[in-house]
């Protein structure tokens, strides 16, 4: 089995071992720094010599795998191994930012539970089983950054099943195996979780914490994104930036931007209901034009809801017409849907709204697409309507 050096320092990102198997890309070596990825947090990377490592994973004789395309290396040679360092450390302060920021967000709300975690370089989020208020957020973010100014110790201790201290430690014991052993992560005296990952050694060291995003997860609850270190000062700032842009847009003093754009939000929301009822109005009184037989459906619709529009659509295709409708705001929406096999909307749509500077694209039975100059709406519609008829009249 494989000497596990991350397991006891960390901050070991250079070091020689053994080269003891080489199957092709794998390579298994008699101890390792590089960190395999468990508990949510990707594996490490780096060079073993000259050789690039791009994956490290657990085998099934639970030795460490380092996965080196188009490696050289050889049973038997000693090797001098690095670990991408910057990589590796940003990874530490992201799990032990992970721990902090559940830690802190479970004192704003009783009975959180932790889903799922991932720390990469590219992301770290927690997801959690209930939402979250902003007011809850930032009172977790306090709590945070207080604890890392105040320069706590992280500490790994192992403990016993039976340890009646385990009651305070967060942990899935169904995720442990019997003989495996429990390795807790404690921040100073207001965290303990069961980890056997890779953290710094002092709450300093992440120098910042940020939450930058909420988002819903499907059923699993809500993704919680945040950052640390240099990365969370940058968010910070750009986040204050886009804050006061948005201030400035609105026109409102700073504390009343978030009621501002509550308001906004519902104004809009009746807007569009308002509108979805006057389309269907519009689309239940439209009058049709039967053109050797078949009907066919042709009007300019203000601002149409497009939903709306798309299931009427639906209904006069189903029963063999046509329905040629143009959506007038910013640009031209226009769209074309058939029933009859005679009239190709793809052609249609395409060869009318290149004459007006636009373009479209779809299927036979359905296109759809746009024309720039809003003036425009009744010629377009009125050279649809000819297409269509020189179709159907073909």
């Amino acid at each position: 089995m494989t000497d596990e050096i991350f397991r006891h320092d960390g901050y070991i990102f250079d070091f020689e071992a053994h080269v003891i198997s080489v199957n092709g890309d794998e390579v298994i070596l008699d101890c390792t720094a590089f960190y395999p990825g468990g508990g949510g947090q990707v594996c490490d990377t780096g060079m073993i010599r000259n050789c690039k490592v791009t994956e490290v994973f657990y085998n099934k004789d639970n030795d460490i795998v380092h996965k080196c395309p188009g490696n050289d290396l050889r049973v038997g040679e000693i090797v001098w191994c690095q670990v991408d360092w910057d990589r590796r450390y940003d990874l530490m302060q992201g799990h032990t930012g992970e721990h902090l920021l559940f830690g802190s967000l479970q004192r704003q709300c009783e009975g959180l539970g932790i889903v799922k975690i991932f720390i990469s370089p590219e992301t770290k989020y927690v997801i959690v089983n209930q939402d979250l208020s902003w007011e809850q957020i930032r009172a977790a973010e306090d709590f945070a950054n207080k604890a890392i100014r105040d320069n706590l110790s992280i500490t790994h201790s192992i403990m016993d099943r039976d340890d009646p201290d385990l009651e305070k430690v967060r942990i899935k014991l169904d995720r442990i195996g019997e003989d495996e052993e429990i390795t807790v992560v404690a921040i100073g005296d207001i965290d303990y979780s069961a980890c056997s990952g890779v953290h710094v050694l002092e709450t300093s060291e992440l120098e910042m914490l940020v939450v930058d995003r909420k988002i819903k997860a499907g059923k699993d609850g809500y993704e919680i994104h945040f950052k640390v270190g240099e990365a969370a000062k940058k968010a910070a700032i750009g986040l204050s930036n886009i804050a006061l842009e948005v201030i400035d847009v609105i026109g409102c003093k700073n504390e009343d931007a978030a009621k501002a754009v509550h308001n906004m939000k519902q104004e809009n929301e009746l807007k569009s209901r308002l509108l979805k009822d006057a389309t269907k109005q519009i689309v239940k009184n439209l009058k049709s034009n039967v053109v050797n037989g078949t009907e066919v459906y042709a009007a300019i619709i203000p601002g149409g809801d497009r939903n709306v529009l798309n299931d009427a659509m639906e209904s006069i295709r189903s029963k063999g017409g046509v329905a040629a409708f143009v959506s007038v705001s910013e640009t031209l929406s226009v769209m074309l849907a058939s029933g009859s096999k005679v009239v190709d909307c793809k052609k249609i749509l395409g060869d009318v709204l290149s004459q007006f500077g636009g373009r479209g694209g779809g299927k036979p039975d359905f296109s759809q697409g746009g024309v720039p100059d809003v003036s425009k709406a009744e010629e377009v519609l009125k050279a649809l309507g000819d297409a269509i008829s020189a179709a159907l009249n073909a």
